[in-house]
C-alpha cells in the first residue's frame, strides 16, 4: 500500500504553532521553580496558560482550513544527529493533530477551570498545577511531533507526569503504590515502542513519519507485523487495553482533576492517535488489524464486566473507560472508515467522561470524599447541577439516542458487523454486548448515587452543591455531551479523510436499522434492569456472591495472573540474582581478599625481629640445601 505523504512548510501564524508546547511547559517551569513565592497566584497562571493555548489552538485550526493540504510542518533544530541517524525536533500540525490540540487545550481547560476549586484547600495547590502543565504540554508534543522519536519525548513526557500526579498525595501509601504501578506497567508498553522505533530506523533509515510510511510498503510482511505489534503494545499500556490495563483504575488514587485529564483529554487517548497516525502500516496487514480489533473487542467487554461489581464511584468510571477505549480500538483495528470513527468516539468520550468525573468530584466534594455509592442515594435532592449534568453524561456514555454516545458508538457497531468474513458476528456480537452491559452499570452507578432511599447520616456527611467555579465546566461539559457527537460525526470524519483516507465500504451482515434497533433495546433492556434492580439501594455491607461476581469484583483475576505470572517470578529472579550477587560474585571476591589477608598475616609471624631467630632460619634453610645437594650427589633423588 503505498501512501504519499505532502506538507508545506509552516509560515504566518502557523509558524507559531511551537507555541503550544511552550507555554505550559514554561508556565510548569515557574510554578515548580519559582515554589511558595507562586502559591498565591500560582493556579491562575496554570489555568491561564491552557485557556491562552486553547486560543491559539483555534486559531490554528482555521488557518489550517484555509490550505490546500491541510498539513503544515516545522522544523526547529536537529535534535539527534549521529552517523546515519538524523531527527529533527519538528512539529506537524494537520488535521489529526488539530483535532487533539482542540481536545487537549478545551477539555483540558475547562478541567484546570474546576481543579481551582477542587484544590482550594490543599497546600500543595500550586506545586499540582505546575504538574499538571507539564501534563498537557508533554501531551501537546506528544501528537504535535512530525517523527517517532519527537513522539516518543511527549510519550514519556506524559508518562512522567501522570506519575507525579496519581501519587501526588504521596503520604498515602495506595496512592504511591498506584503511582509506580502506573509507572511500571506503562515502560512495558514503552519498551514496545522504543524497539518499534528502533526497527524502522534499521529498515527504512528514518523515524520521519513521511519516510516511514511511504516506505513502510516496500518491506516484508514480518516486519511489518513485528513493528506493528510493537506499536499496538506501546499504546496498550498507554490507554489501559488488555493486557496493560491493571494501572488504569488504580489512577483514581489521584485527585479527581487527575483522572478527568488522564481519562478525558490527555493520557489514555495517546494510544488510539498511536494506532491512529500510524494507519498505513496497520492498514498493509490483515493480520495485525484482527489483532487489534480482537484487544478492542476483549478489553471493551472486560471493562463492562468488571465495572459492573464496583463500588467506588471512581473506579467504576475508570473501567468504563477502559471499555470505551475498547470500542476505539475496535474502530481503529478494523482500519478504512473506521479510523475517523474511532477518533470521533474519541472525541464526544472526552466531553462526557470528563463530565462525569468531575461530576464524581462533585460529589465527593459534597460527601467528605466519601467513594462508596453504596452510601449515596437521594442525592439528587442536595446537588441538582451534578444530578443533571452527570446524567447528561450517563446517557451519552451508555449511547441513548439522541446523546452524543449514540452517534459515536452506533457506528462502530455498524462496522464491527461489516467486518466481512464470520468474524462479523463475533466483533459485532461483542460490541453489541458491551452496549447492554454498559446500560447496566452506569445505570446501576447512576441510580444508587443519585436516587434511592438516603443510605449516609448526618454526622458521616452533609451534602451540598458545589462552588460556581466546579459547576460551570460540569454545565459546559454536560451541554458537550449532548451535542458533541451528533454535530461533529460528519465534519469531522471528512475534515480527518486527508490523514485516516476514506477506506471501503462493506455492508454488514445484518442491516444498519436492525443494528440501531439491537443496540437501542439492548441499552433500554440494561438500563431498565439496572433500574429496577437498585432503585430501593443496595446492601451496606460485602454479600455472597457468585463465582462470576466474585471474579469481576477481582478484576476477573487480571490482577492474580499478572503477580503469579510476572510479579513472583520477578521477585524470585531478582532475589536469586542478589544471592548469587552476595553469596557468588562477592563471596569469590571476599574469599580471596580473606586468604591473601589470613596468609598475609600468617607470613608477618616470622619477622619476629630477633637476629637469633633469623640466624636459626638461615641455619635450617643452607642444612635443607646441603642435604637435597648430597642427596643428589648420592642419587637418592635420581
Amino acid at each position: 500500500m503505498e501512501h504519499s505523504v505532502e506538507y508545506a512548510h509552516a509560515t504566518g501564524l502557523l509558524g507559531s504553532v511551537w507555541l503550544l508546547v511552550a507555554i505550559p511547559l514554561v508556565s510548569a517551569a515557574i510554578l515548580l521553580l519559582l515554589g511558595r513565592r507562586a502559591d498565591r497566584w500560582g493556579h491562575w497562571l496554570g489555568v491561564a496558560s491552557v485557556g491562552a493555548i486553547f486560543v491559539l489552538g483555534l486559531s490554528y485550526f482555521f488557518s489550517l482550513r484555509g490550505l490546500e493540504n491541510r498539513s503544515v510542518e516545522l522544523s526547529l533544530w536537529d535534535f539527534i544527529a549521529v552517523g546515519d541517524l538524523h531527527v529533527d525536533f519538528g512539529l506537524l500540525f494537520d488535521p489529526l493533530a488539530a483535532v487533539f490540540v482542540l481536545l487537549i487545550t478545551g477539555v483540558g481547560f475547562l478541567i484546570h477551570l474546576y481543579a481551582v476549586g477542587y484544590m482550594s484547600h490543599d497546600a500543595g495547590r500550586r506545586k499540582f498545577f505546575g504538574f499538571f502543565n507539564l501534563f498537557v504540554a508533554a501531551m501537546l508534543l506528544l501528537v504535535l511531533g512530525n517523527n517517532y522519536v519527537m513522539l516518543y519525548v511527549g510519550w514519556e513526557g506524559v508518562g512522567l507526569a501522570s506519575y507525579l500526579l496519581i501519587s501526588f498525595w504521596q503520604d498515602r501509601p495506595s496512592a504511591a503504590t498506584a503511582g509506580k504501578k502506573a509507572f511500571l506497567m506503562n515502560r512495558v508498553g514503552d519498551a514496545g515502542l522504543a524497539i518499534a522505533i528502533f526497527i524502522m530506523f534499521a529498515t527504512l533509515g528514518s523515524t520521519q513519519f513521511a519516510d516511514v510510511f511511504n516506505g513502510a510498503g516496500a518491506l516484508q510482511s514480518g516486519t511489518v507485523l513485528a513493528i506493528g505489534l510493537l506499536l499496538l503494545l506501546g499504546a496498550a499500556g498507554k490507554s489501559g487495553q488488555f493486557p496493560l490495563q491493571a494501572w488504569l483504575p488504580d489512577a483514581m488514587e489521584g485527585p479527581t482533576p487527575v483522572s478527568a485529564l488522564i481519562h478525558a483529554a490527555t493520557m489514555v487517548t495517546a494510544g488510539v492517535y498511536l494506532i491512529a497516525r500510524s494507519n498505513p502500516i496497520f492498514s498493509l496487514d490483515p493480520t495485525l488489524q484482527t489483532v487489534v480489533v480482537s484487544v478492542g473487542a476483549l478489553t471493551l467487554l472486560m471493562g463492562c464486566i468488571i465495572g459492573a461489581a464496583k463500588d467506588d464511584i471512581k473506579r467504576v468510571l475508570a473501567w468504563s473507560t477502559v471499555s470505551q477505549i475498547g470500542y476505539m480500538f475496535l474502530g481503529v483495528g478494523l482500519g478504512g472508515g473506521a479510523y475517523a470513527l474511532a477518533i470521533i468516539h474519541l472525541l464526544a468520550h472526552g466531553f462526557f467522561k470528563a463530565n462525569m468525573f468531575l461530576g464524581a468530584g462533585s460529589v465527593m466534594h459534597g460527601m467528605q470524599d466519601q467513594v462508596d455509592i453504596r452510601r449515596f442515594g437521594g442525592l439528587a435532592k442536595y446537588m441538582k447541577i451534578t444530578w443533571i449534568t452527570f446524567g447528561l453524561g450517563w446517557l451519552a456514555i451508555i449511547g441513548m439516542w439522541p446523546f452524543s454516545g449514540f452517534f459515536t458508538k452506533e457506528p462502530i457497531i455498524v462496522e464491527a458487523f461489516a467486518r466481512g468474513d464470520w468474524t462479523a458476528w463475533l466483533y459485532g456480537g461483542a460490541a453489541l454486548l458491551g452496549a447492554g452491559l454498559t446500560a447496566f452499570y452506569m445505570t446501576r452507578l447512576f441510580v444508587l448515587t443519585f436516587h434511592g432511599p438516603k443510605r449516609w447520616t448526618e454526622d458521616i456527611a452533609h451534602p451540598h452543591e458545589s462552588p460556581l467555579i466546579m459547576t460551570v465546566p460540569l454545565i459546559l461539559l454536560g451541554l458537550g455531551s449532548v451535542v458533541a457527537g451528533g454535530l461533529m460525526a460528519t465534519p469531522v470524519a471528512s475534515w480527518l479523510t486527508p490523514v485516516l483516507g476514506h477506506g471501503e465500504h462493506h455492508e454488514p451482515v445484518l442491516s444498519h436499522t436492525v443494528i440501531t434497533v439491537l443496540s437501542l433495546g439492548l441499552t433500554v433492556l440494561g438500563a431498565g434492569l439496572a433500574w429496577l434492580l437498585f432503585r430501593n439501594g443496595t446492601a451496606l455491607v460485602e454479600q455472597p456472591a457468585g463465582p462470576v461476581v466474585r471474579a469481576a469484583r477481582r478484576n476477573l483475576y487480571t490482577d492474580a495472573f499478572n503477580e503469579a505470572v510476572f510479579e513472583k517470578p520477578g521477585i524470585f529472579l531478582t532475589r536469586a540474582l542478589v544471592f548469587l550477587d552476595n553469596r557468588g560474585i562477592d563471596g569469590l571476591v571476599n574469599a580471596l581478599a580473606a586468604a591473601v589477608g589470613g596468609g598475609s598475616g600468617r607470613l608477618r609471624r616470622l619477622q619476629t625481629g630477633f637476629v637469633r631467630s633469623y640466624a636459626m632460619s638461615i641455619l635450617t634453610g643452607a642444612v635443607l640445601v646441603v642435604a637435597a645437594f648430597l642427596a643428589v650427589q648420592l642419587g637418592w633423588l635420581a
